[in-house]
Protein backbone atom coordinates (compact mmCIF):
# COMPACT_ATOMS: atom_id res chain seq x y z
CA UNK A 1 0.00 0.00 0.00
CA UNK A 2 1.16 3.44 0.48
CA UNK A 3 0.80 6.57 2.74
CA UNK A 4 0.15 10.07 0.59
CA UNK A 5 2.86 12.34 2.75
CA UNK A 6 3.19 15.92 2.01
CA UNK A 7 5.79 18.89 2.42
CA UNK A 8 5.67 21.37 5.64
CA UNK A 9 5.20 24.82 5.02
CA UNK A 10 4.95 28.28 6.85
CA UNK A 11 3.03 31.49 5.76
CA UNK A 12 5.69 34.32 5.77
CA UNK A 13 3.77 38.26 6.55
CA UNK A 14 6.03 40.68 4.45
CA UNK A 15 5.79 44.73 3.88
CA UNK A 16 2.33 46.01 2.56
CA UNK A 17 0.24 43.09 3.08
CA UNK A 18 2.35 40.81 0.72
CA UNK A 19 3.38 37.46 1.80
CA UNK A 20 5.16 34.53 0.87
CA UNK A 21 4.90 30.75 0.92
CA UNK A 22 8.09 28.83 2.54
CA UNK A 23 8.45 25.10 2.52
CA UNK A 24 10.75 23.97 5.09
CA UNK A 25 10.43 20.34 4.59
CA UNK A 26 9.81 17.92 1.56
CA UNK A 27 8.87 14.54 1.56
CA UNK A 28 10.99 11.20 1.78
CA UNK A 29 12.73 10.95 -1.50
CA UNK A 30 12.27 14.42 -2.90
CA UNK A 31 14.50 17.15 -3.30
CA UNK A 32 14.33 20.44 -3.90
CA UNK A 33 15.91 20.36 -7.55
CA UNK A 34 13.01 18.29 -8.45
CA UNK A 35 10.30 20.59 -7.43
CA UNK A 36 11.99 23.27 -9.28
CA UNK A 37 12.37 21.14 -12.76
CA UNK A 38 8.67 20.33 -12.26
CA UNK A 39 7.55 24.00 -11.74
CA UNK A 40 9.61 24.66 -14.75
CA UNK A 41 7.76 22.02 -16.79
CA UNK A 42 5.06 23.47 -15.42
CA UNK A 43 5.57 27.25 -16.76
CA UNK A 44 7.64 26.25 -19.20
CA UNK A 45 6.11 23.15 -20.46
CA UNK A 46 8.01 21.66 -23.86
CA UNK A 47 6.19 20.30 -26.79
CA UNK A 48 6.00 15.94 -26.45
CA UNK A 49 7.74 14.03 -29.24
CA UNK A 50 5.78 13.13 -32.27
CA UNK A 51 3.42 16.06 -31.53
CA UNK A 52 3.84 19.81 -33.43
CA UNK A 53 2.00 21.84 -30.39
CA UNK A 54 1.47 21.89 -26.87
CA UNK A 55 -1.46 19.79 -25.78
CA UNK A 56 -4.51 21.50 -24.38
CA UNK A 57 -3.77 20.08 -20.98
CA UNK A 58 -0.34 21.60 -21.41
CA UNK A 59 -1.91 25.24 -21.94
CA UNK A 60 -4.39 24.44 -19.42
CA UNK A 61 -2.07 23.33 -16.74
CA UNK A 62 0.38 26.50 -17.57
CA UNK A 63 -2.43 28.98 -17.30
CA UNK A 64 -3.45 27.94 -14.32
CA UNK A 65 -0.02 27.91 -12.69
CA UNK A 66 1.02 31.05 -13.87
CA UNK A 67 -2.31 33.04 -12.51
CA UNK A 68 -1.36 32.28 -9.26
CA UNK A 69 2.65 31.80 -8.80
CA UNK A 70 4.73 34.46 -9.67
CA UNK A 71 8.91 33.07 -8.69
CA UNK A 72 10.43 30.71 -6.72
CA UNK A 73 13.29 30.45 -5.32
CA UNK A 74 15.74 28.10 -3.39
CA UNK A 75 16.67 29.61 -0.48
CA UNK A 76 18.46 26.42 1.11
CA UNK A 77 21.31 26.55 3.02
CA UNK A 78 23.71 25.54 6.06
CA UNK A 79 21.26 27.08 8.81
CA UNK A 80 18.29 25.84 6.84
CA UNK A 81 18.49 22.73 5.17
CA UNK A 82 15.58 23.43 3.32
CA UNK A 83 13.80 26.52 2.19
CA UNK A 84 12.12 26.64 -0.66
CA UNK A 85 9.87 30.10 -1.37
CA UNK A 86 6.73 30.46 -3.56
CA UNK A 87 5.67 33.85 -4.50
CA UNK A 88 2.10 34.74 -5.58
CA UNK A 89 1.10 36.06 -8.23
CA UNK A 90 -0.61 38.77 -6.27
CA UNK A 91 -1.42 39.37 -2.63
CA UNK A 92 -5.25 39.19 -2.89
CA UNK A 93 -4.48 35.42 -4.43
CA UNK A 94 -6.26 33.06 -1.61
CA UNK A 95 -3.14 31.30 -0.05
CA UNK A 96 -4.82 27.81 -0.08
CA UNK A 97 -5.22 28.22 -3.40
CA UNK A 98 -1.20 28.35 -4.49
CA UNK A 99 -0.71 25.82 -1.67
CA UNK A 100 -3.42 23.28 -3.39
CA UNK A 101 -1.65 24.10 -6.79
CA UNK A 102 1.43 23.37 -5.86
CA UNK A 103 0.20 19.61 -3.86
CA UNK A 104 -1.52 19.01 -7.01
CA UNK A 105 0.93 19.23 -9.62
CA UNK A 106 4.41 19.01 -7.85
CA UNK A 107 6.28 16.60 -5.53
CA UNK A 108 5.06 18.61 -2.83
CA UNK A 109 2.55 15.87 -1.92
CA UNK A 110 3.37 12.47 -2.81
CA UNK A 111 2.93 8.85 -2.06
CA UNK A 112 4.78 6.78 0.63
CA UNK A 113 5.37 3.13 -0.15
CA UNK A 114 4.35 0.93 2.63
CA UNK A 115 5.16 -3.05 2.79
CA UNK A 116 2.41 -4.32 5.22
CA UNK A 117 3.44 -7.75 4.81
CA UNK A 118 4.82 -8.89 8.51
CA UNK A 119 4.99 -12.29 10.31
CA UNK A 120 2.07 -12.71 12.77
CA UNK A 121 2.08 -15.27 15.97
CA UNK A 122 0.96 -18.22 13.27
CA UNK A 123 4.47 -17.75 11.80
CA UNK A 124 3.11 -16.93 8.37
CA UNK A 125 3.73 -13.95 6.41
CA UNK A 126 0.78 -12.06 5.05
CA UNK A 127 -0.54 -8.94 4.57
CA UNK A 128 -2.26 -6.95 7.37
CA UNK A 129 -3.72 -3.75 8.20
CA UNK A 130 -2.35 -1.46 10.69
CA UNK A 131 -5.65 -2.37 12.69
CA UNK A 132 -4.48 -5.90 12.02
CA UNK A 133 -1.25 -5.54 13.14
CA UNK A 134 -2.04 -3.81 16.46
CA UNK A 135 -4.72 -6.27 17.52
CA UNK A 136 -2.24 -8.94 16.89
CA UNK A 137 0.44 -7.35 18.67
CA UNK A 138 -2.03 -6.51 21.74
CA UNK A 139 -2.74 -9.94 21.65
CA UNK A 140 0.72 -11.06 21.83
CA UNK A 141 1.56 -8.97 24.42
CA UNK A 142 -1.31 -10.25 26.43
CA UNK A 143 0.23 -14.02 26.04
CA UNK A 144 3.42 -12.64 27.14
CA UNK A 145 1.80 -10.80 30.03
CA UNK A 146 0.04 -14.12 31.06
CA UNK A 147 2.98 -16.45 30.37
CA UNK A 148 5.87 -14.41 32.24
CA UNK A 149 2.82 -14.16 35.47
CA UNK A 150 2.53 -18.09 35.78
CA UNK A 151 6.25 -18.31 35.66
CA UNK A 152 6.70 -15.88 38.27
CA UNK A 153 4.12 -17.26 40.25
CA UNK A 154 5.47 -21.35 39.68
CA UNK A 155 8.62 -19.53 41.45
CA UNK A 156 6.77 -17.76 44.15
CA UNK A 157 4.96 -20.87 45.42
CA UNK A 158 7.62 -23.10 45.14
CA UNK A 159 9.69 -20.53 47.69
CA UNK A 160 6.75 -20.24 49.73
CA UNK A 161 6.46 -23.71 50.28
CA UNK A 162 10.21 -23.86 51.05
CA UNK A 163 10.26 -21.35 53.79
CA UNK A 164 6.99 -22.78 54.92
CA UNK A 165 8.93 -25.60 55.87
CA UNK A 166 12.29 -24.12 57.02
CA UNK A 167 9.34 -21.91 59.48
CA UNK A 168 8.14 -25.87 60.71
CA UNK A 169 11.71 -26.40 61.45
CA UNK A 170 12.99 -23.24 63.24
CA UNK A 171 10.17 -23.88 66.19
CA UNK A 172 11.06 -27.90 66.52
CA UNK A 173 15.18 -27.16 65.91
CA UNK A 174 15.61 -30.15 68.71
CA UNK A 175 13.38 -32.30 67.52
CA UNK A 176 15.35 -31.92 63.86
CA UNK A 177 18.36 -32.00 64.87
CA UNK A 178 17.57 -35.55 67.13
CA UNK A 179 16.31 -36.86 63.97
CA UNK A 180 18.60 -36.09 61.60
CA UNK A 181 21.67 -37.38 63.78
CA UNK A 182 20.06 -40.81 65.67
CA UNK A 183 18.10 -41.57 61.84
CA UNK A 184 20.18 -44.03 59.56
CA UNK A 185 17.54 -42.20 56.60
CA UNK A 186 16.81 -38.94 58.13
CA UNK A 187 15.01 -37.66 55.07
CA UNK A 188 11.90 -40.42 55.22
CA UNK A 189 12.09 -39.96 58.85
CA UNK A 190 11.38 -35.71 59.09
CA UNK A 191 8.81 -36.19 56.13
CA UNK A 192 6.81 -39.08 59.01
CA UNK A 193 7.38 -36.70 61.81
CA UNK A 194 6.72 -33.09 60.86
CA UNK A 195 4.70 -34.31 57.53
CA UNK A 196 7.05 -32.34 55.17
CA UNK A 197 7.04 -32.83 51.11
CA UNK A 198 10.08 -34.39 49.65
CA UNK A 199 11.29 -31.05 47.97
CA UNK A 200 11.13 -29.49 51.83
CA UNK A 201 13.10 -32.29 53.56
CA UNK A 202 15.79 -31.99 51.18
CA UNK A 203 16.30 -28.69 51.94
CA UNK A 204 16.15 -28.85 55.04
CA UNK A 205 18.82 -31.51 55.05
CA UNK A 206 21.09 -28.70 52.80
CA UNK A 207 20.81 -26.04 55.06
CA UNK A 208 23.43 -24.45 56.68
CA UNK A 209 23.04 -24.46 60.71
CA UNK A 210 23.86 -20.20 60.47
CA UNK A 211 20.57 -20.16 59.00
CA UNK A 212 19.13 -21.74 62.14
CA UNK A 213 19.38 -18.92 63.99
CA UNK A 214 16.66 -16.42 65.22
CA UNK A 215 17.34 -13.47 62.90
CA UNK A 216 16.73 -16.15 60.61
CA UNK A 217 13.41 -16.68 61.47
CA UNK A 218 12.56 -12.65 60.96
CA UNK A 219 13.63 -12.72 57.74
CA UNK A 220 11.68 -16.13 56.55
CA UNK A 221 8.63 -14.21 58.08
CA UNK A 222 9.08 -10.60 55.94
CA UNK A 223 9.93 -12.96 52.77
CA UNK A 224 6.71 -15.32 52.94
CA UNK A 225 4.74 -11.69 53.64
CA UNK A 226 5.92 -10.44 50.69
CA UNK A 227 5.60 -13.36 48.96
CA UNK A 228 1.89 -14.06 49.63
CA UNK A 229 1.63 -10.65 48.88
CA UNK A 230 2.77 -11.10 45.26
CA UNK A 231 1.06 -14.41 44.86
CA UNK A 232 -1.78 -12.57 45.37
CA UNK A 233 -1.18 -9.85 42.45
CA UNK A 234 -0.38 -13.27 40.40
CA UNK A 235 -3.41 -14.79 40.96
CA UNK A 236 -5.43 -11.27 40.11
CA UNK A 237 -3.23 -10.53 37.20
CA UNK A 238 -4.29 -14.42 35.84
CA UNK A 239 -7.72 -14.51 37.10
CA UNK A 240 -8.79 -10.94 35.78
CA UNK A 241 -8.43 -9.85 32.25
CA UNK A 242 -9.26 -6.14 33.39
CA UNK A 243 -6.17 -6.29 35.83
CA UNK A 244 -3.82 -8.18 32.84
CA UNK A 245 -4.86 -4.81 30.45
CA UNK A 246 -4.48 -2.77 33.45
CA UNK A 247 -0.95 -3.84 33.78
CA UNK A 248 -0.40 -4.25 29.70
CA UNK A 249 -1.25 -0.10 29.67
CA UNK A 250 1.05 0.70 32.35
CA UNK A 251 3.99 -1.13 31.05
CA UNK A 252 3.30 0.59 27.77
CA UNK A 253 3.03 4.19 28.96
CA UNK A 254 6.26 3.37 31.14
CA UNK A 255 8.17 2.07 27.76
CA UNK A 256 6.96 5.30 25.67
CA UNK A 257 7.86 7.76 28.70
CA UNK A 258 11.27 6.11 28.85
CA UNK A 259 12.07 5.26 25.38
CA UNK A 260 9.86 7.96 23.15
CA UNK A 261 10.82 10.50 20.91
CA UNK A 262 9.03 13.24 19.45
CA UNK A 263 7.01 12.71 16.07
CA UNK A 264 8.86 13.57 13.26
CA UNK A 265 5.77 13.48 10.50
CA UNK A 266 2.43 14.94 11.86
CA UNK A 267 -0.46 13.05 11.13
CA UNK A 268 -3.78 14.00 10.43
CA UNK A 269 -6.58 13.11 8.43
CA UNK A 270 -6.61 14.98 4.66
CA UNK A 271 -8.24 14.41 1.36
CA UNK A 272 -5.79 14.50 -1.68
CA UNK A 273 -5.13 17.86 -2.99
CA UNK A 274 -7.16 18.34 -6.52
CA UNK A 275 -6.80 21.91 -8.13
CA UNK A 276 -9.62 22.46 -10.13
CA UNK A 277 -8.48 24.28 -13.48
CA UNK A 278 -10.91 27.13 -13.45
CA UNK A 279 -12.63 27.77 -17.07
CA UNK A 280 -14.82 30.73 -18.36
CA UNK A 281 -18.15 29.58 -18.31
CA UNK A 282 -19.20 30.67 -21.69
CA UNK A 283 -21.38 29.67 -25.11
CA UNK A 284 -19.72 27.33 -27.41
CA UNK A 285 -20.42 25.36 -30.51
CA UNK A 286 -18.95 21.63 -30.75
CA UNK A 287 -18.46 20.69 -33.96
CA UNK A 288 -18.04 16.58 -34.62
CA UNK A 289 -17.27 15.42 -38.38
CA UNK A 290 -18.10 11.84 -39.35
CA UNK A 291 -14.70 10.92 -39.44
CA UNK A 292 -14.32 11.71 -35.93
CA UNK A 293 -12.62 15.30 -36.10
CA UNK A 294 -13.61 17.83 -33.16
CA UNK A 295 -13.48 21.50 -32.53
CA UNK A 296 -15.33 23.67 -30.81
CA UNK A 297 -16.69 27.38 -32.09
CA UNK A 298 -17.05 30.72 -29.61
CA UNK A 299 -20.65 31.37 -29.33
CA UNK A 300 -24.11 29.42 -30.39
CA UNK A 301 -26.61 29.97 -33.68
CA UNK A 302 -23.96 29.00 -36.32
CA UNK A 303 -24.57 27.88 -39.75
CA UNK A 304 -24.08 24.39 -39.85
CA UNK A 305 -22.94 24.68 -43.45
CA UNK A 306 -20.72 27.38 -42.72
CA UNK A 307 -18.07 24.59 -41.19
CA UNK A 308 -15.54 22.70 -43.98
CA UNK A 309 -14.16 19.67 -43.37
CA UNK A 310 -11.05 17.79 -44.92
CA UNK A 311 -12.12 16.16 -48.39
CA UNK A 312 -14.50 12.93 -48.13
CA UNK A 313 -15.51 14.37 -44.65
CA UNK A 314 -19.09 15.71 -43.83
CA UNK A 315 -20.34 16.80 -40.41
CA UNK A 316 -22.18 14.41 -37.82
CA UNK A 317 -23.23 17.55 -35.42
CA UNK A 318 -22.74 20.32 -33.68
CA UNK A 319 -23.98 20.89 -30.18
CA UNK A 320 -24.93 24.01 -28.36
CA UNK A 321 -23.43 24.03 -24.98
CA UNK A 322 -20.96 25.68 -22.44
CA UNK A 323 -17.55 25.18 -22.39
CA UNK A 324 -18.12 23.51 -18.69
CA UNK A 325 -19.48 20.85 -20.18
CA UNK A 326 -18.39 17.63 -21.77
CA UNK A 327 -18.40 15.67 -24.50
CA UNK A 328 -18.97 11.99 -24.79
CA UNK A 329 -17.58 9.48 -27.14
CA UNK A 330 -19.65 6.16 -27.58
CA UNK A 331 -17.58 3.57 -29.00
CA UNK A 332 -18.72 0.65 -30.99
CA UNK A 333 -19.36 -2.46 -29.28
CA UNK A 334 -16.75 -5.34 -28.02
CA UNK A 335 -17.35 -8.42 -26.46
CA UNK A 336 -20.68 -6.84 -25.84
CA UNK A 337 -19.58 -3.88 -23.81
CA UNK A 338 -20.03 -0.57 -25.31
CA UNK A 339 -17.56 1.82 -23.80
CA UNK A 340 -17.94 5.79 -23.26
CA UNK A 341 -15.25 8.34 -23.20
CA UNK A 342 -15.55 11.81 -22.25
CA UNK A 343 -13.02 14.95 -23.06
CA UNK A 344 -13.88 18.59 -21.62
CA UNK A 345 -15.51 21.02 -24.04
CA UNK A 346 -13.17 23.81 -22.99
CA UNK A 347 -10.13 21.36 -23.65
CA UNK A 348 -11.20 21.40 -27.53
CA UNK A 349 -9.33 22.89 -30.07
CA UNK A 350 -10.54 26.09 -31.37
CA UNK A 351 -12.61 26.20 -35.04
CA UNK A 352 -9.65 27.51 -37.10
CA UNK A 353 -8.48 24.65 -38.44
CA UNK A 354 -10.07 21.53 -39.14
CA UNK A 355 -10.03 20.36 -35.61
CA UNK A 356 -8.16 17.81 -33.89
CA UNK A 357 -9.09 13.53 -34.48
CA UNK A 358 -10.82 12.77 -31.12
CA UNK A 359 -8.82 9.65 -31.16
CA UNK A 360 -5.76 11.58 -29.97
CA UNK A 361 -7.75 13.13 -27.19
CA UNK A 362 -8.93 9.75 -25.84
CA UNK A 363 -7.29 5.94 -25.44
CA UNK A 364 -9.80 4.15 -27.60
CA UNK A 365 -10.17 0.32 -27.19
CA UNK A 366 -8.19 -1.69 -29.57
CA UNK A 367 -10.90 -2.93 -32.35
CA UNK A 368 -13.39 0.00 -31.90
CA UNK A 369 -14.34 3.20 -33.37
CA UNK A 370 -15.97 6.45 -32.54
CA UNK A 371 -19.68 5.74 -32.92
CA UNK A 372 -21.49 8.69 -31.98
CA UNK A 373 -21.01 11.65 -29.60
CA UNK A 374 -23.31 13.86 -27.45
CA UNK A 375 -21.41 17.40 -25.91
CA UNK A 376 -23.80 18.87 -23.02
CA UNK A 377 -24.16 19.54 -19.18
CA UNK A 378 -23.11 17.08 -16.26
CA UNK A 379 -27.04 17.03 -15.06
CA UNK A 380 -28.42 16.20 -18.79
CA UNK A 381 -30.61 13.25 -19.08
CA UNK A 382 -30.00 10.65 -22.22
CA UNK A 383 -32.00 7.81 -23.70
CA UNK A 384 -29.34 5.14 -24.42
CA UNK A 385 -30.22 2.21 -26.85
CA UNK A 386 -28.92 -1.34 -28.29
CA UNK A 387 -29.86 -2.98 -31.76
CA UNK A 388 -30.86 -5.37 -30.04
CA UNK A 389 -34.41 -3.31 -29.11
CA UNK A 390 -33.46 -2.59 -24.83
CA UNK A 391 -32.52 0.90 -23.72
CA UNK A 392 -32.18 3.00 -19.94
CA UNK A 393 -32.20 6.44 -19.30
CA UNK A 394 -28.71 8.13 -17.65
CA UNK A 395 -27.58 11.23 -16.49
CA UNK A 396 -24.29 12.51 -18.60
CA UNK A 397 -22.82 12.97 -14.94
CA UNK A 398 -23.32 8.71 -14.74
CA UNK A 399 -21.51 8.55 -17.89
CA UNK A 400 -18.04 10.76 -17.07
CA UNK A 401 -14.95 9.05 -16.40
CA UNK A 402 -11.11 10.94 -15.60
CA UNK A 403 -9.21 8.19 -17.14
CA UNK A 404 -8.92 8.73 -20.65
CA UNK A 405 -9.75 4.55 -21.43
CA UNK A 406 -13.52 5.61 -20.38
CA UNK A 407 -16.08 3.40 -18.73
CA UNK A 408 -18.03 -0.21 -20.15
CA UNK A 409 -21.89 1.64 -19.17
CA UNK A 410 -24.03 -0.32 -22.45
CA UNK A 411 -24.66 -4.21 -22.21
CA UNK A 412 -24.79 -5.53 -25.60
CA UNK A 413 -26.07 -9.03 -27.11
CA UNK A 414 -23.82 -10.45 -29.35
CA UNK A 415 -23.52 -8.54 -32.79
CA UNK A 416 -25.54 -5.70 -31.78
CA UNK A 417 -24.19 -1.69 -32.13
CA UNK A 418 -24.92 0.95 -29.96
CA UNK A 419 -27.85 3.36 -31.35
CA UNK A 420 -27.62 6.83 -31.53
CA UNK A 421 -28.01 8.39 -28.04
CA UNK A 422 -30.81 10.98 -27.53
CA UNK A 423 -31.21 14.32 -25.34
CA UNK A 424 -33.91 13.90 -23.10
CA UNK A 425 -33.94 16.42 -20.54
CA UNK A 426 -34.84 19.92 -21.50
CA UNK A 427 -32.14 22.80 -23.21
CA UNK A 428 -29.70 24.27 -20.46
CA UNK A 429 -28.20 26.72 -22.75
CA UNK A 430 -29.78 30.08 -23.16
CA UNK A 431 -31.43 30.71 -26.08
CA UNK A 432 -32.02 34.03 -27.97
CA UNK A 433 -34.88 35.92 -26.70
CA UNK A 434 -36.62 34.61 -30.28
CA UNK A 435 -36.44 31.04 -29.83
CA UNK A 436 -38.11 28.98 -26.89
CA UNK A 437 -36.11 26.55 -24.72
CA UNK A 438 -35.96 22.92 -25.82
CA UNK A 439 -38.64 21.19 -23.11
CA UNK A 440 -37.87 18.02 -21.30
CA UNK A 441 -39.17 14.90 -23.56
CA UNK A 442 -42.21 12.87 -22.57
CA UNK A 443 -42.53 9.84 -24.71
CA UNK A 444 -39.99 7.74 -26.45
CA UNK A 445 -40.08 6.95 -30.57
CA UNK A 446 -38.49 3.93 -31.72
CA UNK A 447 -38.00 2.61 -35.19
CA UNK A 448 -37.04 -1.09 -36.25
CA UNK A 449 -34.97 -1.36 -39.40
CA UNK A 450 -38.27 -3.38 -40.93
CA UNK A 451 -39.94 -0.01 -40.64
CA UNK A 452 -42.68 -0.60 -37.22
CA UNK A 453 -42.55 2.62 -35.50
CA UNK A 454 -43.68 2.65 -31.72
CA UNK A 455 -43.75 5.00 -29.23
CA UNK A 456 -44.45 5.05 -25.49
CA UNK A 457 -44.35 7.19 -22.52
CA UNK A 458 -40.99 7.72 -21.13
CA UNK A 459 -41.78 7.38 -17.16
CA UNK A 460 -42.20 3.56 -18.60
CA UNK A 461 -38.38 3.05 -18.74
CA UNK A 462 -35.82 3.24 -15.50
CA UNK A 463 -32.54 5.62 -15.03
CA UNK A 464 -29.43 3.79 -14.39
CA UNK A 465 -26.85 5.04 -12.68
CA UNK A 466 -24.11 2.38 -13.22
CA UNK A 467 -25.31 1.61 -17.26
CA UNK A 468 -26.50 -1.79 -18.17
CA UNK A 469 -28.81 -3.40 -20.60
CA UNK A 470 -31.81 -1.57 -19.56
CA UNK A 471 -35.67 -2.87 -20.64
CA UNK A 472 -36.71 -3.97 -24.01
CA UNK A 473 -37.92 -0.78 -25.57
CA UNK A 474 -39.65 -2.29 -28.98
CA UNK A 475 -40.76 -6.40 -29.72
CA UNK A 476 -38.41 -7.03 -32.80
CA UNK A 477 -39.02 -8.91 -35.55
CA UNK A 478 -36.86 -12.08 -36.30
CA UNK A 479 -34.56 -10.39 -38.95
CA UNK A 480 -35.13 -6.77 -37.75
CA UNK A 481 -32.89 -4.38 -35.21
CA UNK A 482 -33.52 -1.71 -33.72
CA UNK A 483 -32.70 1.29 -36.07
CA UNK A 484 -32.51 4.43 -33.26
CA UNK A 485 -34.79 5.63 -30.22
CA UNK A 486 -35.29 9.16 -29.23
CA UNK A 487 -36.89 10.89 -26.46
CA UNK A 488 -39.49 13.68 -27.87
CA UNK A 489 -41.95 16.10 -27.25
CA UNK A 490 -43.72 17.05 -30.63
CA UNK A 491 -41.60 15.54 -32.84
CA UNK A 492 -39.08 13.07 -34.56
CA UNK A 493 -36.91 12.59 -37.48
CA UNK A 494 -36.31 9.40 -39.22
CA UNK A 495 -33.55 8.74 -41.73
CA UNK A 496 -32.20 6.09 -43.48
CA UNK A 497 -31.77 4.56 -46.98
CA UNK A 498 -34.07 4.09 -50.19
CA UNK A 499 -33.97 3.09 -52.97
CA UNK A 500 -30.59 3.18 -54.94
CA UNK A 501 -29.09 3.77 -52.09
CA UNK A 502 -30.39 7.29 -51.56
CA UNK A 503 -30.58 9.18 -48.60
CA UNK A 504 -34.21 9.87 -47.29
CA UNK A 505 -35.80 11.17 -44.18
CA UNK A 506 -39.23 11.83 -42.43
CA UNK A 507 -40.39 14.06 -39.95
CA UNK A 508 -43.31 12.21 -37.94
CA UNK A 509 -45.61 14.88 -36.12
CA UNK A 510 -47.35 14.52 -32.76
CA UNK A 511 -50.97 13.12 -34.34
CA UNK A 512 -48.74 10.37 -36.67
CA UNK A 513 -46.29 9.69 -33.46
CA UNK A 514 -49.87 9.22 -31.02
CA UNK A 515 -51.46 6.78 -33.96
CA UNK A 516 -48.61 4.43 -32.84
CA UNK A 517 -48.62 4.93 -29.43
CA UNK A 518 -48.65 1.64 -26.88
CA UNK A 519 -47.30 0.66 -23.96
CA UNK A 520 -43.62 -0.66 -24.10
CA UNK A 521 -42.48 -3.53 -25.31
CA UNK A 522 -44.85 -3.79 -28.52
CA UNK A 523 -44.23 -4.56 -31.87
CA UNK A 524 -45.56 -1.12 -33.18
CA UNK A 525 -47.15 -0.11 -36.34
CA UNK A 526 -45.92 -0.80 -39.78
CA UNK A 527 -44.64 2.99 -40.76
CA UNK A 528 -44.84 3.79 -44.35
CA UNK A 529 -41.94 5.26 -45.02
CA UNK A 530 -40.73 4.03 -48.04
CA UNK A 531 -36.80 3.20 -46.76
CA UNK A 532 -35.43 1.50 -44.46
CA UNK A 533 -34.43 3.64 -41.51
CA UNK A 534 -31.14 3.60 -39.89
CA UNK A 535 -31.52 6.81 -37.43
CA UNK A 536 -34.28 8.23 -35.04
CA UNK A 537 -33.28 11.95 -33.55
CA UNK A 538 -35.39 14.51 -32.06
CA UNK A 539 -36.80 17.38 -33.57
CA UNK A 540 -38.26 20.66 -31.57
Amino acid sequence: GSLKVRARWKIEDLARGQWQLVVTELPQGVSSQRVLEEIEELTNPKVKAGKKALSADQVLLKASMLAVLDVVRDESSKDAAVRLVFEPKTSRIEQQELITALLAHTSLETSAPINMTSVGIDGKPIQKSLRQMLVEWISFRQTTITRRSQHRLNKVLDRIHILEGRQLVLLNIDEVIRIIRHSDEPKPALIEAFKLSDRQAEDILEIRLRQLARLEAIKIEQELFELREEQGKLEEILGNPAALRRLMIKEIEADAKTFADPRRTLIQEEKKAVAEVKVVDEPVTVVVSEKGWVRARTGHGHDATSFAFKAGDGLYGTFECRTVDTLLIFGTAKNGTGRIYSVPVATLPGARGDGQPITTLIDLETGTQPAHYFAGPAHATLLLSGSGGYGFMASVENMISRNKAGKAFISLGEGETICAPSHASGSSATVPADKQPMPAATSVCCASTGGRVLTFEISELKTMEKGGRGLMLIDLEAKDSLAGAAAYTRSVKIEGIGRGGKEREETLEIRSLNNAKTARAKKGKVADLGFKPNRVTRVE
